[in-house]
């Protein structure tokens, strides 16, 4: 049986993690090895990254709504419990959003979480 060294595979897949491991400091850019575990812990990192962006986003947009709920007289949890029994479906994104461009269209939805509230 002859021997297979597989020199074109082999080379691209190294190209391909070379290539990832542009800019890289010292020997992470220029030796297979060290840059092949580098590129594989950035991978990781990054796909962690994009879960704790969504996470420090939310509690972004939750601090400013409370901020902004409050200098309305109401907590946000009562925000939130107010705008679900009146029925309004809005996220915590687009209610940041209105209570930093908008503060009277956010104390009107203010008004209608109090109003739901008390009925």
């Amino acid at each position: 049986m002859a021997r297979v060294k597989g020199s074109t595979p082999t080379r691209n897949r190294r190209k391909r993690v070379l290539k990832l491991a542009k800019g890289y400091f010292g020997s992470k850019h220029l030796l297979y090895r060290t840059a092949n575990e580098q590129v594989m812990r950035s991978l990781r990192y990054s796909y962690i990254g994009r879960k704790q962006a969504k996470r420090e986003f939310r509690k972004l947009w939750i601090a400013r709504i409370n901020a902004a709920a409050r200098m309305n007289g109401m907590s946000y949890s009562n925000l939130m419990h107010g705008l679900k029994l009146a029925d309004v479906e809005i996220n915590r994104k687009m209610l940041s959003e209105i209570a930093i461009a908008d503060p009277q269209g956010f104390k009107a939805i203010c008004e209608t979480a109090a109003s739901a509230l008390k009925k």
